[in-house]
């Protein structure tokens, strides 16, 4: 019963309006169809208040998104993604067919673990005054890497002709990307795509700039 009652709960996101990983989460939702609530988590104010006990109970980590649903909680905004693919209807969010959903891994994952990660908030505190030059550094390195993978992999988005999770992942690095004065430019493909999923409602409403929590300064 308790569970049957969790699951009936909307699920509550834990996230911070700027956060790439709370964005992806958010995307996601609107992409299924999905009602939820928010509780912000400010990356900055009191020194960090993920660096709480009480939001370290939650997520051992101490990072953003942190999502409660169906009576579990869970963290790491790929595997929070994948859960609501799995127990969600809606459009699929990885494709049936194999050799598409390793692709969609695969981009997810280089985004997700091989750019994002190094210029997170975390990260670039401990960097300091260079934190501008190396962002830009280990983005440009990664995009070089992502632009002629999404060559051979693209149609109309990310894998193909359908909305994905490599998509999910691609908008919010692009806007760091932005942030961070990189030249987006340089990447065609990347840049074409990103153009493209910004048209898309559920990339619109889950923007940075249109968060409970996003700063009056920074609201579209």
């Amino acid at each position: 019963m308790r569970l049957s009652l969790a699951c009936l709960a909307k699920p509550i996101l834990h996230g911070y309006f700027r956060s790439s990983c709370s964005w992806r989460v958010r995307i996601a939702f609107v992409l299924k169809g999905v009602e939820y609530d928010q509780l912000p988590v400010n990356l900055i104010k009191d020194g960090g208040q993920q660096l709480t006990e009480e939001y370290k109970a939650l997520n051992p980590m101490q990072q953003v998104p942190t999502v409660e649903i169906d009576g579990i909680t869970l963290s790491q905004s790929l595997a929070v993604i994948q859960y609501i693919d799995e127990t969600r209807p809606g459009p699929r969010l990885l494709p049936a067919d194999p050799k598409a959903r390793a692709q969609v891994r695969m981009i997810s994952d280089l985004i997700a673990s091989g750019i994002q990660p190094l210029q997170n908030l975390y990260v670039i505190q401990k960097i300091g005054a260079e934190k501008m030059q190396w962002s830009q550094h280990f983005i440009d390195r990664g995009f070089q890497a992502l632009e002629p993978i999404l060559k051979q992999t693209a149609g109309k988005y990310c894998v193909g002709d359908e909305i994905s999770m490599a998509d999910i992942c691609l908008v919010p690095q692009v806007y760091n990307a932005e942030r961070f004065k990189v030249d987006v430019g340089k990447y065609p493909t990347i840049k074409q795509l990103n153009e493209a999923l910004l048209e898309i409602e559920a990339f619109q409403v889950s923007h940075p700039s249109r968060q409970p929590d996003t700063p009056d300064d920074l609201r579209a």
